[in-house]
């Protein structure tokens, strides 16, 4: 099987095509006879809040279950964050207020959480100048060549094994003690330096770790805690909200789905049957659930694993919505153009089969009114606000 390129033009039952009607009462009168088995939503990380709100509203409706799922997971900072400090969160990080770096199989200037941004905020301090004498150090420890590391003023090679015990040698050195040694001697002695140098850097620092190990990155967490780091160069309390993946709860999902547990699945721009790292046994489980439902807007490897109904969402340029990325920065999307087919908005879906109406925009602008509109000063009416963003 070869998955579709081009877009779905309609909703769909199997191959036939429907009308959004009919697919309507039918997917409200198969949700209603699930049986007492789980409804799931399995989405990507929703950046939107007021699509957020929409699946909320599902949820509470149905008493559904979402899961989010990334196939590039960053579940291992959220966990350590979780036992660490009570918040199962991505933290803010600033590389401009970082005079000395220290990264870990970490590729933050190329692929790892927001490399746009980073790359912006790394290239402030090693730019240097008559007014900006001082250049930020870097050094890098990787087992593959990385953007980052190819922009390291010290790069050394570590084997992929070795990067927690090459976190724990970090962590020893910085405390004054020894035990943990690498098999690169020079990483090894490199590895001092680097403590050195972040001790006499404290507070002006940042150690970071591209690994998924949650136990990995307590070590980092500690190690950043240790050198003073949180509330300069790390920000607990504006994490961002595009990496909100939770391995545990897409395994246990797939589990369930396999032990026949999930009535229904609704699957909101994820491929599992592509990406996942265990797409077979994905596959089989969705056999098993009774009401598949897709809002994807192709016939991905998904859909043609044993999606039931296939209603496509409108393409982002035929959209209304919102984003917050990061906690407390938000935007609008407005459509450049109407929709090209018989296409409907995801959310208006879920609005339409939780009995929540069917406008989007109208939910959007009145979320906006009701949490938005109150944390800004600069407007005395919310239509002067709303014109405005």
């Amino acid at each position: 099987f070869k998955s579709g390129s081009s877009r779905i033009t309609r909703s769909k039952k199997g191959t036939a095509k429907t009308t959004w009607k009919a697919i309507d009462a039918e997917i409200k009168a198969k949700l209603r006879g699930l049986g007492g088995k789980k409804l799931v939503v399995l989405t990507s990380s929703i950046l939107s809040p007021s699509s957020q709100a929409v699946i909320n509203d599902f949820k509470q409706t149905y008493n559904a279950e979402q899961v989010v799922y990334e196939a590039i997971s960053t579940s291992g900072i959220r966990l350590a964050n979780e036992r660490s400090f009570g918040k199962k969160v991505v933290p803010s990080y600033d590389f401009a207020k970082a005079e000395v770096i220290v990264g870990f199989d970490c590729d933050f200037l190329g692929t790892w959480v927001s490399p746009i941004e980073f790359t912006k905020q790394y290239i402030k301090n090693r730019k240097v100048s008559v007014e900006s004498p001082k250049m930020s150090k870097h050094w890098q420890f990787e087992s593959r060549v990385t953007l980052a590391g190819g922009k390291a003023d010290k790069r050394f090679t570590i084997k992929p094994s070795e990067e927690g015990i090459a976190v724990l040698a970090l962590h020893d050195a910085l405390k004054g003690g020894g035990g943990n040694k690498l098999s690169n001697a020079n990483a090894q002695k490199a590895i001092t330096k680097a403590a050195l140098e972040l001790k006499q850097h404290q507070g002006k620092s940042l150690v970071v770790s591209g690994s998924n190990d949650a136990n990995v990155q307590q070590v980092v967490n500690a190690i950043n805690e240790m050198l003073g780091n949180y509330g300069q160069t790390i920000d607990l309390k504006t994490p961002y909200r595009i990496a909100q993946g939770d391995d545990k709860a897409m395994h246990t999902l797939v589990n369930n789905m396999n032990a026949g547990n999930v009535g229904g699945l609704i699957v909101f721009n994820v491929n599992p049957s592509y990406n996942y790292f265990d797409a077979a046994k994905f596959n089989s489980g969705l056999k098993k659930v009774g009401v598949t439902i897709s809002f994807n807007d192709r016939i991905d490897e998904t859909a043609a694993a044993g999606i039931t109904y296939l209603c496509p969402d409108n393409h982002y340029l035929e959209s209304w919505g919102d984003v917050e990325p990061k906690t407390g920065y938000y935007g609008l999307i407005q459509p450049t153009i109407a929709p090209l087919f018989d296409t409907r908005s995801a959310e208006e879906s879920l609005l339409v089969w939780a009995n929540k109406g069917g406008n989007y925009y109208d939910y959007v602008k009145a979320f906006w009114q009701q949490n938005i509109f109150p944390k800004q000063k600069k407007h005395s009416s919310f239509q002067a606000f709303w014109d405005s963003a």
